[in-house]
């Protein structure tokens, strides 16, 4: 069995070296599931080491990326103070949020229905908005966007708008969607929210303006300090 006891055996840190090997280590780049992470530890104040993943130079299927995050996905952390003291590494956004938020007890309901209906609005984001969102900008930005069978954009659009009613019903007379409180729910959601407005340019094409709880709850989330420090995290090179 190989020895996980210290930072140095986990391949990953032989391409992007710790300087501070006592933080939490994040592997990421700054898009909608990555910048979860930044946020949150922005949001919880945990000292964190950044590396860039770079797309570009397909730094996500490298060898030693791949050891961390076999779905060659970011954002993937690696935390030297795990549990029992122990360095332990983690890959997918969602299941990073609830042990972030379980090490630090911030942003999950201690109670265990607040925290499972929490993390039932988590896995909303993950399994719906995320890649019915994704699926949107590539057939409305990307390579599809010059598809001339116009039926997959028409689909995904659909999906975007009943999803975004699901969470406009949802937040009509809540601060957040958890309520009065801020939560890893708010954290995950949001940052794609942004995305379809802002990076995909498709506020118009879904009618953002249909869902005014959604846009005023949007508002109040990246006037967040630190959402805004998390949302350039890590600078792209």
């Amino acid at each position: 069995m190989t020895d996980r006891s210290t930072l140095s055996s986990f391949p990953v840190t032989h391409k992007w070296p710790a300087l501070h090997p006592e933080r939490l280590q994040l592997y990421s780049l700054p898009t909608p599931n990555g910048v979860k992470v930044s946020i949150m530890l922005e949001e919880t104040g945990l000292p964190y080491e950044v590396h860039l993943v770079s797309f570009e130079t397909q730094d996500q299927m490298s060898p030693e990326f791949l050891s961390l995050s076999p779905n060659n996905k970011i954002p993937a952390i690696l935390d030297p103070n795990g549990p029992g003291g122990q360095p332990l590494g983690l890959f997918e956004s969602g299941a990073i949020l609830i042990y972030l938020a379980e090490k630090t007890g911030l942003f999950l309901p201690q109670d265990a229905a607040g925290r499972y209906q929490t993390i039932q609005w988590l896995m909303f984001q993950m399994g719906g908005i995320g890649p019915m969102f994704g699926q949107l900008g590539f057939f409305s930005k990307f390579a599809g966007k010059d598809y001339e069978d116009k039926r997959p954009l028409g689909r995904y659009v659909a999906e975007a708008r009943r999803l975004l009613g699901v969470l406009d019903r949802r937040l009509d007379g809540r601060d957040w969607i958890m309520g009065s409180d801020y939560t890893i729910a708010d954290i995950a959601t949001f940052p794609w929210v942004r995305n379809l407005v802002v990076f995909y340019e498709a506020g118009e094409l879904v009618g953002i303006d249909d869902f005014a709880q959604v846009k005023r709850v949007l508002a109040a989330f990246v006037a967040r300090p630190a959402v805004v420090k998390g949302l350039a995290i890590p600078p792209r090179a």
